[in-house]
């Protein structure tokens, strides 16, 4: 059953048709799904304040229910390493239509992978696991398994993908935790199952994986 917090944030998303990014990442963490230290800033000082505690560089992405897409409208600048920059960075978002302040987040480094689930009409809740970033689209390196799924399927989802070997550890690199990844993938199974009757589609991308752990740094909910 969904937690009364997160059928608040649906319930309150629908008028624009899918979920922020500050509230899509309050979700996970609900469901245990980990992401990064965040800040949803509704001032300058706010987002100055909070990088200050979590430690430089952090990451500002515009929050507007106009803006789905924001990497393509300009909406996330990545490196900010001082105050300065934060400040103008918020100030420059602050112009944009339908302005609903800025997610301030700490940065974090790893192999980039996409996890996302969507309700099929013939199959249901449908799990993918794939190659992410920006170039997920031109390397179309993904995997797809019907919901639920458990740890033997996210082994056999990773042994899938072309790019495998960048997970279990390449020309000296270190493995991706597994460990960490298979609980990730575990939970947003059980989250989209348990969701199925509310949204169209969830994209985690990227999902910054790297041997310390797997944390989900961007995140996108769909609302039926």
């Amino acid at each position: 059953m969904l937690k009364k917090r997160i059928r608040e944030i649906i319930a309150r998303s629908k008028p624009h048709g899918w979920v922020l990014e500050p509230e899509a990442k309050e979700i996970l963490r609900l469901s245990g799904i980990p992401v990064p230290s965040f800040c949803w800033a509704r001032s300058a000082a706010e987002a100055v304040d909070f990088a200050a505690s979590a430690g430089y560089p952090v990451v500002a992405k515009l929050v507007s229910p106009a803006v789905i897409h924001k990497s393509e409208a300009n909406g996330v600048v990545v490196g900010i390493d001082s105050p300065r920059q934060l400040r103008t960075t918020y100030q420059q978002f602050a112009k944009r239509k339908a302005f609903d302040g800025v997610l301030v987040e700490v940065m974090v480094a790893g192999l980039e992978l996409i996890v996302g689930g969507k309700v099929d009409a013939q199959f249901g809740p449908v799990v993918l696991l794939g190659m992410g970033g920006t170039g997920v689209e031109i390397y179309k390196d993904t995997t797809l398994r019907m919901a639920p799924i458990g740890e033997k399927d996210v082994v056999s989802m990773v042994n899938c993908l072309t790019a495998s070997q960048l997970l279990q550890g390449f020309r000296g690199k270190a493995a991706v935790d597994m460990q960490s990844l298979n609980g990730l993938m575990i939970a947003f199974s059980d989250l989209l199952m348990k969701l199925a009757d509310l949204i169209e589609s969830v994209d985690l991308n990227p999902v910054i994986c790297s041997s310390n752990g797997c944390q989900v740094a961007d995140a996108r909910i769909m609302l039926a």
